[in-house]
């Protein structure tokens, strides 16, 4: 399909969804957390991506899902199969036309540096998950080339020591990669055509992905993991980090044939270490967001 064919269907499917998805966040139907999904499956096939899942999803919630994030085609990526809401910077919810579709999949939004919000921002992503929702983010704290994965910022993962009823929260690390572009494997040459990074601007970059082929993307879940198997923290940060990593790897080779690193021996961190105002507060304010970031920019 052309690439303005492709825009232009984007553009009339959204319009279509979005008076039906205000409706249902306005009068707090449970519709409202399904219409997303559906919205975003039928966007990746408009844009021309090709999903391939390894793994299963944890299922209902309360899930904290984090993945590793190269283009903010990752968002129709993840949101076609997870039914969940993601966290994102403040700033987003103000954009024209991006902020409100943000808002209308009920985005969580962190303030990227008041310090003196972190306790309340905190507490808002304990309420969503106490709440039993599933909640996307993307703890590098910016986006890749998609050829490897950032260390993970441990801040966001105070939120894993939420209770449920006496349980942990469950955590899924979920590597996404771009693999094929019209069937040919992507290599670092095509995969910018999927990632978005450094200084690339946002309108051409977005503009490229109308008009490219068919993008193959991976999505692996990896297990599902909680807070209490592990020391600290710094510690479930490190093994999703592996985790992710690894599946990224993996798909970027085509093949591995060597096992997850073992998550023993992981020192625990240190006091106030990867906490909201501790030493890693400033790691909060940087979450990717839900839609079009310009924390692909490496701020």
């Amino acid at each position: 399909m052309p690439g303005a064919l492709r825009l232009i269907a984007y553009v009339a499917w959204t319009l279509l969804l979005v008076p039906a998805q205000a409706l249902a966040v306005a009068l707090r139907l449970p519709v409202r957390f399904a219409i997303p999904r559906v919205y975003h499956a039928v966007c990746a096939r408009i844009v021309g991506i090709d999903i391939v899942v390894r793994g299963e999803p944890a299922g209902p919630g309360p899930v904290l899902v984090v993945s590793n994030h190269s283009s903010y085609l990752d968002i129709t990526v993840l949101g076609a199969l997870i039914r969940g809401s993601f966290v994102a910077k403040s700033e987003v919810a103000g954009w024209p036309g991006f902020g409100f579709l943000a808002k209308l999949q009920q985005t969580v939004f962190i303030e990227r540096k008041a310090r003196s919000t972190t306790a309340r921002q905190r507490d808002d992503l304990k309420a969503r998950l106490e709440a039993g929702d599933t909640l996307i983010l993307f703890p590098e704290g910016t986006s890749s080339d998609g050829n490897r994965t950032l260390p993970f910022k441990t801040a966001l993962f105070a939120v894993a020591g939420t209770r449920i009823d006496g349980r942990a929260v469950t955590v899924q690390p979920v590597s996404v990669t771009a693999t094929r572009l019209d069937g040919l494997p992507m290599g670092f040459a095509f995969r910018p055509f999927y990632a978005w990074y450094g200084d690339m601007d946002l309108a051409p970059h977005l503009w490229q992905a109308f008009c490219a082929g068919r993008m193959e993307v991976v999505v692996e879940f990896h297990e599902p993991v909680t807070l209490d198997a592990f020391s600290s923290r710094k510690a479930l940060a490190e093994h999703c980090h592996r985790a992710v990593a690894h599946g990224v790897e993996r798909a970027v080779r085509g093949r591995d044939d060597r096992p997850l690193p073992s998550r023993e021996g992981v020192a625990p961190e240190a006091p106030g270490e990867g906490t909201f105002g501790g030493a890693e507060a400033g790691a909060v304010q940087d979450p990717l967001t839900p839609t079009l970031s310009p924390e692909g920019r490496g701020s």
